[in-house]
């Protein structure tokens, strides 16, 4: 999957490309910027693949933008998109990848896709289709190869550094960042040798195992570089507001929803987890409601209630949804399904927690028996 940014001074067009390219499988949306600025500022922090650029900006031309990106990023492929077909030969003295005219496309944006990959096919290498380790973050944490072999980590620190980089991917981190994180108690000497021979460790494992990722040093610390690979808290963080308006993309949202296994990184006791946790756990109930609204309000039972009943095999005692499962088998007249359901969840209620069940289901559910 090819990371991309677009940058677009019209809102309503930027608005437009990132769902056009956002709906191609083979690329991911990095960044979206009205502001040619603010997407330089980024640049190193996302390290995109392809930029796609409108040619007529204030402040800064699509065709300067291009020659800075290039500066900063000899690898980032340029795309030019423009109402404007005499900027062609100009378009091509930057050594743009393509140049699309306006509007954009999906045939468009699937012709950038095959450039892309044409480089990766020839020389036998990974491009966005190939093989590629699989690494799992929610509901637990594993790491495997492109061949599927579990990976085992050198030592617990070399783990949990990986963790955490994972959850802050292609951010510059302070090496006593994360010395404060791993050794909070050590000297400073020992801690700095500590850091190195763990970081050797972690890209040792992955150049070994062919994870596809690498560990860039930087002038303050270090930087994990995710290169082609995907994993479900990057693409978490891809869409982080990909609902906000209340619009939900019903593709997208299944498939975030599908990535989502339990919450993050279960089972390790990292305390640095706790705020993130929670917060990729709101992601995922929003999304949740979101999609359970839309099929409720279409009177799409069957849909709703695996719905619901995937989320409940994440969280049982979760009051909101499991009322709305007992709404839903009133709505649908299977009462005795749903004074069954409240049962075991009153069951659960109290044995887990030592309390009864919250007043508003109980009430509900005692309407019913009237």
């Amino acid at each position: 999957m090819f990371q991309a940014i677009i940058v677009e001074d019209e809102k309503p067009i930027l608005e437009l490309m990132k769902v056009i390219i956002g709906r191609n499988a083979n690329f991911a949306i990095a960044g979206a910027y009205t502001n040619p600025l603010e997407a330089l500022e980024r640049l190193s922090e996302l390290r995109p693949d392809v930029a796609f650029l409108d040619v007529e900006m204030p402040k800064l031309n699509g065709l300067e933008l291009a020659q800075k990106i290039i500066a900063i990023s000899e690898h980032t492929k340029i795309v030019f998109t423009t109402a404007y077909k005499h900027y062609a030969v100009e378009a091509f003295d930057v050594y743009a990848l393509d140049y699309i005219l306006k509007p954009v496309t999906p045939a468009a944006i699937e012709r950038v896709a095959e450039r892309l990959a044409k480089p990766y096919r020839s020389s036998g290498s990974g491009g966005p289709n190939a093989e590629r380790a699989k690494i799992q973050c929610f509901g637990g944490f594993e790491v495997r190869s492109p061949e599927g072999t579990l990976i085992r980590f050198p030592t617990r620190k070399t783990e949990e550094l990986f963790a955490y980089l994972l959850c802050h991917p292609r951010r510059d981190i302070s090496k006593w960042q994360l010395a404060d994180l791993l050794w909070p108690d050590m000297t400073e000497e020992r801690i700095s040798h500590n850091l190195h021979n763990t970081i050797y460790r972690l890209k040792k494992m992955l150049k070994e195992h062919g994870i596809g990722m690498d560990i860039h040093k930087s002038s303050e610390g270090y930087m994990l570089d995710t290169g082609h690979t995907d994993y479900d808290v990057l693409s978490y963080e891809k869409h982080p507001v990909a609902f906000a308006e209340g619009q939900p993309d019903t593709e997208l949202g299944e498939r975030l929803i599908a990535l989502y296994k339990g919450p993050l990184l279960n089972g390790k006791p990292y305390l640095w987890k706790v705020p993130l946790e929670e917060a990729y756990g709101k992601q995922y109930t929003f999304l949740m409601r979101l999609l359970l609204s839309r099929e409720m309000a279409k009177g799409e039972w069957n849909k709703a209630e695996q719905r619901l009943g995937a989320y409940l095999s994440l969280y049982p005692l979760d009051e909101e949804m499991n009322g709305m499962l007992i709404d839903l088998y009133a709505s649908t007249g299977e009462k005795e399904k749903g004074i069954r359901h409240y049962k075991k969840f009153a069951a659960s209620y109290r044995r887990e927690l030592g309390l009864e069940p919250p007043e508003p289901i109980k009430e509900r559910v005692a309407s019913w028996l009237g």
